[in-house]
């Protein structure tokens, strides 16, 4: 399944990526369309659709995407963000790939 998304084909090396991160479990690259000034996209190298697959034997990998989204966030500068995980596609989920939005770099309202 890995070279089945755009996310797939990014982590094949298929697609190139403006990268901020990467170890053996996820990689961290810029937004092709930021929605802020700061726009980064963390996923995991494994290939889960989207958090609705993600089992029990996923909690550290999980646990590990949310430190490494606050770790791109800190060497960015931001000392606030927004942490984003669309689960769907009426929820907005565009790539069947699970990622992590980190967005900040300007003042966020709510609702989004």
């Amino acid at each position: 399944m890995t070279g089945e998304t755009v996310f797939g084909k990014i982590l094949l090396g298929e697609i190139p990526s403006d990268e901020v991160f990467s170890d053996d479990k996820c990689l961290a690259f810029r937004d092709i369309q930021p929605q802020a000034p700061i726009h980064i996209l963390v996923i995991p190298r494994k290939p889960l659709k989207s958090l609705l697959e993600a089992q029990q034997e996923d909690k550290e990998l999980l646990g590990h995407l949310l430190l490494v989204a606050k770790k791109v966030a800190r060497n960015e500068g931001l000392t606030s963000w927004r942490t984003v995980i669309n689960t769907g596609e009426s929820s907005g989920q565009t790539v069947f790939h699970l990622h992590l939005h980190v967005i900040g770099g300007h003042e966020l309202g709510w609702p989004p």
